[in-house]
């Protein structure tokens, strides 16, 4: 948790992210000890190195008094492009191989009028049912990782084989049914 951002101006405000490359997703919340002043929100915008070390913006979204955090999912951006952004003008102490944060206190009509990076949106899909899906995956990859032909069975009375179809058939019937209601399981 970084709550000491550095100003670099007025209302701009920018956190250091050292090791970027390893991020995958960034929370920005409000600590509650100091609002927003009325009609007003924060712009979060994130910042990387690009090949050349030139520095990257790309807005990611915002917070608000209403909506005082939001989590923003960054791997995907390290290579897009960048964005208009109200850091432009500034000298900023850049390293190379740190990545930054922009808070640019706005009024909010101008939030609304904002497009952030499509790709910085985090998957609507609850966490239970994500998981689910992904377990759902790794036990299918892992149950396939032993399929054998019947040519290749050597016969051994003491293990039960289980036709790979089934598996399949009974990971897409969960899939199905997890689709159409995440909490099946509990009937």
């Amino acid at each position: 948790v970084q709550a000491a951002p550095q100003q670099v101006a007025e209302d701009k405000f920018v956190f250091d992210l050292p090791d970027y490359e390893n991020i995958n997703h960034v929370v920005v919340f409000m600590l509650g000890t100091i609002p927003f002043p009325d009609g007003m929100g924060g712009s979060v915008y994130f910042c990387y190195p690009d090949q050349s070390g030139m520095a990257v913006w790309q807005l990611l979204g915002f917070v608000t008094n209403e909506k005082p955090s939001a989590i923003f999912k960054i791997s995907g951006l390290k290579s897009g492009k960048g964005s208009q952004h109200p850091f432009g003008a500034m000298n900023l102490p850049h390293t190379p191989t740190v990545a930054q944060i922009g808070i640019s206190v706005e009024m909010l009509e101008n939030l609304a009028q904002q497009t952030p990076v499509a790709s910085a949106a985090v998957s609507s899909v609850d966490s239970f049912t994500e998981f689910t899906q992904k377990m759902l995956d790794n036990f299918y990859n892992f149950a396939s990782s032993f399929a054998v032909t019947q040519a290749q069975m050597t016969p051994n009375p003491s293990e039960a084989f289980i036709p790979a179809n089934v598996v399949l058939k009974w990971y897409e019937n969960f899939q199905r049914r997890l689709t159409q209601n995440p909490l099946f399981w509990k009937t």
